[in-house]
């Protein structure tokens, strides 16, 4: 389980570091149609300074490895994911397309996978057993 847990960690780091690293050069129109219209800030300045967020997630989510601190992490990865989340239902219900979702069942099935990602960050860095840990002491 131990491998495991290490394994979807490192996944994660990647994942977070390749997504960050296209915020701010590849993607980045794709991802300002994640921007919800009615956030007040400059669409591409948010673009911007969550993809250096998620590079800084995914640094701290490679070198974190010691609990309490790897809990610490996978928390604030969960906690990211559920702030950028209304960007994706904005996506879905502005109906703006990227990343190649140009339907409405296109951008509503990936909605589903946020909950799992929120999941996956909680699980893989043993968050709600370290915060649990922390609490009691």
């Amino acid at each position: 389980m131990r491998i495991a847990s290490a394994a979807g960690q490192i996944v994660l780091g990647a994942a977070l570091g390749f997504a960050g690293t296209g915020h701010l050069t590849f993607a980045r129109e794709e991802f300002q149609a994640q921007v919800p219209s009615w956030v007040p800030l400059d669409a591409d300045f948010v673009v911007l300074a969550s993809g250096v967020v998620e590079i800084c997630l995914a640094l701290a989510l490679l070198a974190t490895w010691k609990q309490p601190a790897r809990g610490i992490v996978g928390a604030i990865t969960a906690a990211f994911f559920i702030a950028v989340f209304p960007g994706n239902i904005a996506q879905f219900v502005e109906q703006k397309d990227g990343f190649g979702l140009d339907t409405d069942t296109e951008r509503a099935v990936r909605l589903l996978f946020q909950p799992l990602l929120v999941v996956w960050a909680l699980a893989t860095t043993g968050a709600i057993g370290a915060l649990r840990s922390l609490r009691r002491s």
